[in-house]
């Protein structure tokens, strides 16, 4: 069986992709999302990914939170909305990262969870991991998670495994615009 590698950002987007890859492959779940802010959320969302992974025993790879380089690399960015110009680079430095532990480490192919997201357009992602593929020369599996019926099994699954359900994308930026937004919508309602 090959060994995949799936990059996975939280556990509603991963859910229903690590349940169809685990009777195709060997899978690997690597958590790898130093956006996530605050530190709680991250721990919260990890917490998630450790519960589906335990519960199905798949090997969970908990790579460093290091949002020290992720808010270096965004620098300047703060103000773009979600799927703006920041996006790609923090995806691209968070699939960095794993399809280079995927190189080091034997693996045949890796992916991302990160198609899942509603907002997460493939054609922004696959690109990224397909170039990633040609640096380090490990096949890079290029699906839309989001399609064929994988939402409303995640939902099922999240729901019958009670795993929490994050309500914003992850970095700061977007905690902070979810909140604007939350104060915009209040105001409008008096």
């Amino acid at each position: 069986m090959k060994k995949f590698l799936l990059h996975t950002c939280c556990a509603p987007c991963s859910i229903a992709v690590i349940e169809e890859l685990k009777s195709q492959f060997d899978v690997t779940v690597f958590f790898y999302n130093p956006n996530i802010h605050p530190q709680a959320e991250y721990l919260k969302r990890k917490e998630q990914v450790i519960k589906v992974c335990t519960e199905w025993n798949i090997t969970m790879v908990d790579a460093d939170y290091d949002a020290e380089r992720w808010f270096d690399i965004t620098k300047g960015l703060e103000n773009e909305p979600e799927s703006g110009k920041r996006c790609p680079l923090c995806f691209r430095m968070r699939m960095d990262v794993a399809a280079k532990y995927a190189k080091e480490n034997n693996f045949d192919i890796w992916s991302s969870s990160l198609t899942f997201g509603r907002n997460k357009k493939s054609d922004v992602i696959s690109p990224i991991g397909l170039s990633l593929q040609e640096k380090y020369g490990v096949e890079y599996y290029v699906e839309d998670w989001k399609k064929k019926g994988r939402q409303e099994r995640s939902n099922q699954l999240v729901c019958d495994m009670n795993i929490y359900r994050q309500d914003y994308c992850g970095c700061a930026y977007s905690l902070r615009d979810k909140k604007l937004w939350e104060i915009n919508k209040k105001q409008e309602e008096k």
